[in-house]
């Protein structure tokens, strides 16, 4: 199964496309997007959104971080986290699985692109502090 997500300004050009699909596989249409990879599609007349709230939302409960409350400034100012540190090592696995939601999730959300970065260094020895 493969998916195919069509987009054009104007209708009859998108129905003559999947009509010649049609003739020549066979294929089902799903009518208009609204989830696809974890991002919710809302289209209006003018515009077409794109998010990613449901996604965000089940990182953090899997972070255990849905009650903190959100702020400007995704890290601290100048911090500095040694590699090398005493602190009681996290679940490796929980923490690069974090790091992979956070990966897809900057995407959509450029200004946690740096803490995410940063974060990413300590993924080969995660520590409690770090």
């Amino acid at each position: 199964m493969d998916d195919l997500i069509i987009t054009d300004a104007r209708t009859e050009d998108i129905n003559g496309f999947k009509r010649e699909m049609a003739a020549c596989f066979r294929m089902s249409d799903l009518g208009s997007l609204s989830y696809y990879l974890s991002i919710k599609v809302r289209q209006g007349k003018e515009e077409l959104t794109l998010g990613q709230s449901a996604y965000a939302s089940k990182l953090l409960k899997r972070s255990d971080m849905a009650e903190y409350k959100p702020c400007v400034t995704p890290m601290e100012e100048r911090l500095k986290l040694p590699k090398a540190n005493t602190a009681a090592k996290v679940d490796a696995t929980l923490y690069q699985s974090i790091i992979d939601g956070l990966c897809y999730l900057v995407h959509m959300r450029l200004d946690i692109a740096f803490t995410m970065g940063y974060v990413s260094r300590f993924m080969d020895d995660p520590k409690e502090d770090h």
